[in-house]
């Protein structure tokens, strides 16, 4: 087998091989890319209220104005997206994110009941909105473990 679609040569461990190969390549762009569209997406519907985590934020960050905080909050997740999907400022993203990640996981401490039906397996619609941030974090940590070290002062 010469590439994925050679059926007519097809044999289990060059496709196994071939395969492994092409996503090798393609697997740290679409992470990447992913997690941008993610970050704007989610980041986008914050200013203009129709965010599902904008309810559970007003009731965790209640010292703070939600009609400044909540849309700081989405430009801010914009901006981690932007960051992403530019390779220059790809550093500067994953900063953005490491700080404002803690914060995701406020309400399961000083909100449970909201995150909670039963502590501490049965989580609430808001409590799965905030545990799928373990997925967004390990795929920050992937991106940021294959960037290149920046050697005497340049990338």
């Amino acid at each position: 087998m010469r590439s994925l679609t050679d059926f007519k040569n097809f044999d289990l461990k060059s496709f196994d091989t071939l395969l492994i190969n092409y996503l090798s390549k393609i697997s740290l762009p679409v992470l990447r890319v992913s997690l941008g569209v993610v970050f704007i997406w989610f980041g986008a519907l914050k200013p203009f209220g129709d965010s599902p985590a904008n309810d559970v934020i007003t009731k965790t960050i209640y010292w703070f104005d939600p009609d400044v905080f909540i849309p700081i909050l989405g430009y801010w997740e914009m901006l981690i997206g932007i960051c992403l999907l530019y390779t220059p400022l790809i550093r500067f993203g994953l900063f953005l994110l490491a700080l404002q990640m803690p914060g995701t996981f406020l309400p399961l401490i000083l909100r449970p009941e909201i995150c909670f039906l039963d502590f501490p397996f049965n989580l609430t619609l808001e409590g799965q909105y905030i545990v799928k941030n373990l997925v967004l974090i390990g795929a920050a940590m992937v991106v940021g473990s294959k960037l290149v070290p920046i050697q005497n002062g340049k990338q």
